[in-house]
């Protein structure tokens, strides 16, 4: 593949410009993919160096980018202070920033699509930002509600798990009251699409219920009688392939030995446990519905071992897998 793939390096008090050189360094070889990394020159530069890695990064310019496969760009002007301490406002601030200058750059179709290194929640609000997480607030800059989060990873024996959420980052407490039929169909509908923009044979999907097993039929709740069940039935008029609600506990069973190609979970971790599970260190965030690729790995940003190179860049590396093969998958429709 030969096209561009933007990497916003996420918070420089934390792994990400770490586990980016180093997936950059790993898969250097494996096309002719051109990157451009957004973020903190002077750091960025150093840690390179630090690493070992000599990836030859290079200032971006419109009039050089022929040139070359590894670009550096700082949308700040000016570089961050050193020696900033984890999780600092300078560093959340300047996340963001180069957040939305890689998000710019896909919507304005300058690159086939955007990976985002992690950034820290926390951090961001303490910053004074307004901020829930990457996926909303790049569907706000995208201009659409239609999104949702999808995880997935594949074991060491390459069986694949994929779970897309009908619901993201929402207190336990208040997950029925905020779960919504339309916010289901959106959810197969998008796991549904996902399947065919990874090029598999088919899409059959599967839908968890809210309530231990899926409500024994109002016994343990009715959301999968009033809210689950209508928009699976809805779906499936529209044609999708999509069975549920399902007890939650004997679907991932189920679709880890591949009856079913995605899954689609009520809240967080009732999808992400499982993934986790079986794919704990290569584990990628996709957002589906946007107007553009974006992949991110599957961690935080890991303060505890930032500026060590102890941090394992196996996450990074899928997600800038992921990103290559949808790009050349719409480069070829």
């Amino acid at each position: 593949m030969t096209g561009w793939i933007a990497i916003s390096l996420g918070d420089a008090t934390g792994v990400g410009p770490e586990v980016t050189l180093k997936a950059l360094a790993a898969e250097a070889a494996a096309d002719a993919t051109r990157y451009l990394l957004i973020g903190d020159s002077p750091s960025t530069l150093q840690l390179n160096q630090k690493l070992g890695l000599d990836l030859h990064l290079e200032p971006f310019s419109a009039t050089t980018v022929a040139e070359g496969r590894f670009f550096l760009h700082n949308p700040l002007g000016e570089p961050l202070p050193p020696g900033l301490t984890p999780g600092s406002p300078a560093a959340a601030r300047a996340a963001l920033a180069f957040l939305t200058d890689g998000a710019g750059r896909c919507l304005r179709q300058e690159m086939d699509a955007l990976v985002t290194a992690p950034l820290n929640k926390e951090a961001v609000m303490r910053s004074g930002q307004a901020f829930i997480g990457q996926t909303e607030f790049l569907s706000k800059l995208a201009g659409t509600g239609r999104t949702a989060m999808m995880l997935l990873g594949q074991d060491d024996r390459g069986r694949d798990l994929r779970v897309t959420l009908a619901t993201t980052h929402v207190a336990i407490k208040l997950v029925a009251a905020q779960l919504r039929q339309e916010s289901v169909e959106l959810a197969i509908e998008l796991a549904a699409q996902s399947c065919h923009d990874l090029n598999l044979p088919r899409a059959r999907v599967g839908v968890c219920g809210l309530n231990p097993h899926a409500g024994e039929g109002g016994e343990f709740g009715d959301e999968e009688i009033t809210t689950i069940g209508p928009a699976v039935a809805a779906a499936r008029k529209r044609g999708l392939d999509v069975v549920g609600p399902l007890s939650a506990d004997t679907l991932f069973y189920y679709a880890y030995r591949g009856d079913y190609d995605v899954v689609v979970a009520m809240y967080h971790d009732q999808g992400l446990v499982p993934l986790k599970m079986v794919a704990f260190e290569s584990g990628v965030n996709w957002t589906l519905g946007l107007p553009f690729i974006r992949t991110s790995p599957d961690h935080g940003t890991a303060y505890d071992i930032a500026g060590q190179g102890r941090a394992n860049p196996s996450s990074m590396r899928a997600a800038l897998r992921l990103a290559k093969r949808l790009a050349l998958n719409r480069s070829r429709r």
